[in-house]
């Protein structure tokens, strides 16, 4: 425990930006490796994948991401980001800490378990390209098919809880970056141009009837237009507007069609305008929705209520958040995937007492109460392994 969370502390205070986690996998390889694995480095990108091997059995996988997020630490901790600007505010320290932690549990008692353990660290999780970059690497072809691929997720619940879902536990998504083009000229005079804000403010203000006009209401998708750019003086009117578009949904055929009524509002929005030029619409990323395997849960979640005892592990009701774990199940490899709380109940008193909910992860103000968060963590995952070892063989 102490060694995974002085790791905790270091990645903490020294976060690392999707794409760019040196020191990062540095630090995760170097305690995997302290406890007898086998690590290999620079899997897509800046993975690490630790091996250790006990004896014919299964192959079990356990993934914990890298990368943290573009966003000032506003916690006030004495152990906060030293990066300015960036900060891990998703709870990715947490996750690799109990991993790690999970993993030297293991590996010190070889005698409650019997196959092949794999723990990676996974880069470039935030912009949901680490998975499928690890993937195209040889992943699988390289250290072996695993069974059950496991991860688990902080979440703003009851520090030492876990919370297991029974259906969607995230939603699939799609990102889009749209180029409006325009034509240019003097604010004076606005009939000689084809303006791209005045369009593009129509787009945004259109792309909402998606879901109010277009989605079930027994569908749960959200639409956001997280970027608008265009121009930089007030006199002059700008040849482009740039939008950036995220498109979430909990199943994959309603991400389908949002994403498809979303590419023909632009298009149409554009027309309308007298655009010179169709808009460039690219797709920057999508991931499908996240549906553990059933009967993985059900033993996963069987042998927490054990371990935890019934009152700690809550029922998941699904969230709109997103990210790339589903892309690990490929050719029959099931997943099993749960949360972890991480507020405590001063943090909880406080929220409840302000009338505001619990700094989420994303904010500035997200800080796990690593003290109860942690051991929790590494307890879930080492206790779900050894289960699903026992399941599979």
């Amino acid at each position: 425990m102490r060694a995974a969370l002085g790791l905790y502390l270091e990645l903490h205070a020294h976060p690392e930006l999707s794409g760019a986690e040196t020191g990062t996998a540095e630090r995760f390889a170097g305690h995997l490796e302290g406890d007898g694995a086998t690590v290999t480095r620079g899997i897509g990108g800046h993975g690490v994948v630790g091996v250790l091997r006990n004896g014919p059995g299964p192959t079990l996988l356990v993934r914990a991401e890298l990368d943290a997020l573009p966003i000032t630490e506003r916690t006030g901790l004495a152990y906060a980001s030293t990066v300015p600007g960036t900060m891990h505010a998703c709870g990715h320290d947490l996750h690799l800490a109990s991993a790690a932690g999970a993993f030297a549990l293991l590996a010190a008692e070889p005698d409650t378990w019997n196959g092949t353990l794999l723990v990676v660290g996974q880069p470039a999780e935030e912009t949901l390209e680490g998975a499928d970059a690890m993937l195209a690497d040889g992943l699988y072809e390289r250290f072996g098919t695993p069974d059950t691929v496991l991860a688990q997720h902080t979440a703003p619940l009851p520090a030492g809880t876990l919370a297991h879902g029974r259906g969607p536990m995230m939603a699939a998504s799609a990102a889009l970056d749209v180029v409006i083009h325009g034509r240019g000229g003097h604010a004076g005079t606005p009939q000689l141009t084809v303006d791209p804000v005045v369009t593009a403010a129509a787009t945004v203000m259109r792309l909402q009837t998606v879901v109010s006009r277009e989605t079930a209401p027994s569908d749960q998708v959200v639409l956001t237009v997280g970027s608008l750019r265009a121009g930089s003086r007030g006199n002059v009117v700008p040849d482009e507007a740039e939008l950036s578009i995220t498109v979430r949904a909990a199943t994959d055929q309603a991400l389908e069609r949002a994403v498809e009524a979303a590419t023909r509002i632009v298009r149409a929005e554009c027309a309308a305008s007298g655009c010179p030029e169709d808009p460039d619409v690219t797709l920057v990323s999508r991931s499908p929705a996240l549906l553990p395997d059933p009967a993985a849960t059900a033993a996963v979640r069987a042998a927490h209520e054990r371990e935890f005892g019934r009152h700690r592990v809550l029922d998941w009701p699904g969230s709109m958040a997103t990210e790339d774990f589903p892309r690990f199940a490929v050719g029959g490899v099931r997943t099993a995937y749960w949360m972890v709380g991480t507020t405590s109940p001063r943090q909880w008193r406080a929220a409840h007492s302000a009338a505001r909910p619990v700094p989420p992860n994303h904010s500035a103000e997200f800080a796990p109460d690593v003290r109860t968060a942690l051991p929790a963590g590494i307890a879930a995952m080492a206790t779900a392994v050894r289960q699903l070892f026992k399941e599979t063989w």
